[in-house]
């Protein structure tokens, strides 16, 4: 029986020596299948295409070769790039595999995805069990974001999030492979067929809420996406973006969470959506203050989300390359 082809592509923002453990890891989890990998520095400027380079060069890898994206358009369109870069031997690839650079495959990870998916035809996308370098387990199967979840999520207050429980974004992580809404992107497996269908990641999106966009772009067309949690992949998190200090919220994540909003559920529903953070996130200060809790968000958080939104109307209409079907990904067929 034919292996299936799949291409890997792992994604580099200015974390040259975690990517070359990541690429370490992966080269030995792609081992005995059909696989090639290609290393997309995103314009890091920092000198990581030349250390990449040279370091997959010492390797002497037949099947690694790294590439320079010549502008940093943001996680979907540095994805993008690899995926139409291709195999070096010309062929379509039957799956794509993306690995973040700070993410560390085991050595059976990315075969269990790829055994899984082409046992299951139906299967779009599916994505690993996410743990710290601690073992500590990540949040990476979730639900669709919604307005009862943007105000569950804001509230914090324990009936609201019972009441809403089947509404929350994060989900208990699965014991066994079962279908989600949503993966994180940093190890996730994707079926070629699905993306020639339904386009690659959408461009607009700088950082943030382009797998929930996929993902749902995926379940429309009638894929699955499916949380396996017998691969396993080790991933610090948050090395490029340093989301876990933010000091202040960043632009682009309040136009990916906007237009996320706006392109899937209409421009009416984003409104009502940001509303119900802004309520459920004032009746949570109001008790913060009375309780003396600490915060939970990055300052100036509510106003920035607020004012965002009240700014909205004024601004041009972002244009994606990527989310009509004809996406460029069908020249790789």
């Amino acid at each position: 029986m034919t292996q299936p082809r799949l291409l890997v592509v792992l994604l580099n923002f200015r974390t040259a020596q975690m990517c070359m453990r990541a690429a370490d890891a992966a080269v030995t989890a792609m081992e005995g299948l059909d696989a090639e990998m290609v290393i997309v520095d995103n314009d890091s400027g920092d000198g990581s295409f030349e250390e990449l380079s040279a370091f997959c060069d010492g390797r002497g890898w037949p099947h690694v070769r790294v590439v320079a994206s010549g502008h940093n358009g943001g996680f979907g369109a540095g994805n993008n790039f690899g995926i139409r870069a291709g195999r070096m031997d010309g062929q379509r690839p039957d799956y794509v595999y993306i690995l973040n650079s700070d993410a560390f495959p085991a050595p059976d990870a990315i075969r269990t995805l790829l055994d899984w998916c082409d046992a299951h035809p139906q299967t779009g996308i599916a994505g690993s069990y996410i743990h710290g370098v601690e073992g500590d387990a990540h949040d990476t199967a979730f639900r669709f974001p919604s307005i009862a979840s943007e105000f569950e999520h804001a509230i914090r207050l324990g009936p609201v999030s019972r009441l809403l429980a089947h509404k929350r974004v994060p989900m208990a992580l699965p014991t066994t492979p079962e279908r989600v809404d949503w993966l994180a992107g940093a190890s996730m497996m994707m079926r070629m067929d699905m993306l020639d269908r339904i386009g690659l990641f959408d461009e607009t999106f700088f950082l943030y809420f382009e797998e929930t966009d996929l993902c749902l772009r995926a379940a429309r067309d009638g894929w699955d996406t499916i949380y396996h949690p017998d691969s396993r992949v080790a991933h610090v998190g948050s090395v490029s973006t340093g989301m876990k200090g933010w000091q202040r919220i960043p632009q682009y994540w309040l136009d990916s969470r906007l237009h996320y909003f706006t392109k899937n559920h209409g421009a009416f529903y984003a409104t009502l959506a940001t509303a119900a953070h802004v309520t459920g996130g004032v009746l949570w200060r109001l008790r913060r203050v009375i309780q003396r809790k600490p915060p939970a968000d990055p300052p100036q958080f509510l106003g920035d989300l607020f004012a965002h939104a009240l700014r909205a109307p004024f601004r041009a209409a972002p244009k994606s390359p990527s989310r009509h079907p004809q996406d460029p990904a069908k020249r790789l067929s």
